[in-house]
């Protein structure tokens, strides 16, 4: 019988995984974490935030590049980070890309969800109109993509958005890590019916797409400290986020860590689980270690460490 999550003793999490684990990621020093990658997993450091976020930006670029009318491909982007997204506005108006003759298309990757629906627009935290504010709608008119190329997990109609990931190719799928240490919103789940006593297998897990999730309290609280001041109280408790299905379509996974929202001793978990292939769905993160290509991207001043200090 697996431990209690000392956060949330409802549900999984990484709190429940072994101390021997635990210990050796908080041990790993930044040279420990570059001399992670293998074929398949990649870490990159940058030194400076702007080389970071300038190169998350340019993968939007290289994937729209790589699309055509004849075949149709793009990105699948998070929101968290956001401050990639003007600046792919930017290099679009910049280069003259036009999307809309190629083709490009581009998939958020999750939405807030209340009453069983994703939420509109007119939400305040709303996912779809934050990319569109930060990025689409400061490209020039007419170099946006039509917006029947943009896909988003929103309304009651998911099987519709995740047949979408079969229709068109994913290049890249972006992400960030969560203080649950999940991408998009694949968060671990509850504790309860056949998950008492154990979280579901690897291979259960990825069986997941796209669908409406209950979040664990770390995600709902780290949402309302990074998004709304605080104010938990308008957080919703549910989404709608894209699965392992639809992630495991996507040629390559990319994940950005700036370390304005995972922690120091996060960065390093999910890496060693990945890296030392130790796949466990209480931490959803490590499950990329069965993806074929995955790049973890960090900044060097961000990474920190796992040391004991007081504020």
């Amino acid at each position: 019988m697996r431990k209690e999550s000392v956060v949330a003793p409802g549900w999984w999490d990484y709190t429940t995984i072994s101390k021997d684990l635990v210990a050796d990621a908080a041990k790993l020093t930044i040279k420990d974490l570059e001399q992670l990658s293998r074929p398949g997993f990649k870490v990159v450091i940058y030194d400076t935030l702007e080389d970071f976020y300038l190169a998350e930006a340019l993968e939007y670029i290289d994937a729209w590049r790589q699309s055509s009318p004849d075949n149709p491909c793009g990105i699948c982007g998070p929101i968290g980070p956001t401050e990639q997204l003007p600046l792919v506005a930017r290099l679009v108006n910049s280069l003259g890309l036009n999307l809309g003759k190629l083709g490009a298309q581009f998939w958020g990757m999750d939405e807030w969800v209340e009453n069983g629906v994703a939420v509109t627009t007119d939400h305040p935290l709303s996912f779809s109109k934050c990319v569109k504010q930060m990025c689409f709608d400061l490209m020039c008119p007419e170099l946006r993509m039509p917006e029947e190329n943009m896909h988003f997990p929103a309304g009651d109609n998911l099987a519709a958005y995740s047949k979408t990931f079969d229709q068109f190719k994913c290049k890249v799928m972006q992400g960030g890590q969560g203080d649950v240490k999940h991408w998009a919103f694949n968060d671990p789940v509850k504790r309860e019916g056949k998950y008492a006593d154990n979280p579901p297998s690897p291979e259960e897990y990825l069986k997941f797409g796209t669908r409406i999730v209950d979040l664990h309290p770390m995600t709902i609280m780290q949402n309302a400290r990074t998004s709304g001041g605080g104010n938990i109280s308008q957080v919703p408790s549910c989404a709608a986020t894209v699965g392992p299905v639809e992630t495991w379509k996507a040629e390559k996974v990319s994940i950005w860590q700036a370390g304005a929202h995972d922690n120091p001793f996060g960065q390093r978990l999910t890496a060693l689980m990945i890296a030392k292939n130790v796949p466990d769905s209480a931490v959803p993160m490590s499950l990329l270690a069965k993806h074929p290509n995955v790049q973890f991207n960090y900044y060097r001043h961000g990474v920190g460490v796992c040391e004991v200090e007081m504020h």
